[in-house]
């Protein structure tokens, strides 16, 4: 089990876990879960960290077919500037290796956005911890895990 699912499982929060098998030659890992699991792309969300200010690691959960808006997530955070993290600074963080950085049970609690198109779901998918394995339940409990808050975070 991964930290992500082992705080799901501690919360007593209901989920279900897909497991696929990973192609390492996968351009997205998460177009390969949506495929792979047959879920609905747009209830597939990537979780992406990201720089705020220079200073203070910050998370977005957009869907798969989302490109995060850099100014969304700035001003939602309450920063002015985002950049897409350093890969040895968001493994060191999170615990997890890129291409499977679940939004819960990381090592250091960092501040969490949901992209509020979640709302549209009574489930959405994210990483379970680990590449090829994902994990699904309510955005609200997405939300209470992570002490997160839902926003819009995807580009127009």
């Amino acid at each position: 089990m991964t930290p992500g699912i082992n705080a799901a499982r501690k919360a007593r929060v209901p989920h279900t876990i897909h497991e696929y098998d990973h192609d390492p030659a996968s351009e997205s890992y998460g177009t390969e879960a949506a495929e792979k699991t047959g879920a609905n792309p747009q209830q597939v969300f990537k979780t992406l960290v990201v720089t705020i200010d220079g200073k203070e690691l910050a998370v977005g959960i957009i869907p798969v077919t989302g490109m995060l808006s850099m100014k969304l997530i700035a001003r939602a955070a309450g920063g002015k500037k985002a950049t897409m993290a350093d890969p040895q600074e968001v493994q060191r963080s999170t615990g997890y290796v890129l291409g499977g950085v679940s939004p819960l049970g990381q090592k250091k609690r960092l501040k969490t956005f949901l992209d509020n198109s979640a709302e549209l779901f009574d489930t959405i998918y994210v990483s379970a911890g680990r590449r090829g394995l994902e994990i699904e339940l309510s955005p609200q409990d997405v939300v209470k895990l992570t002490g997160g808050r839902l926003v819009p975070l995807q580009q127009e």
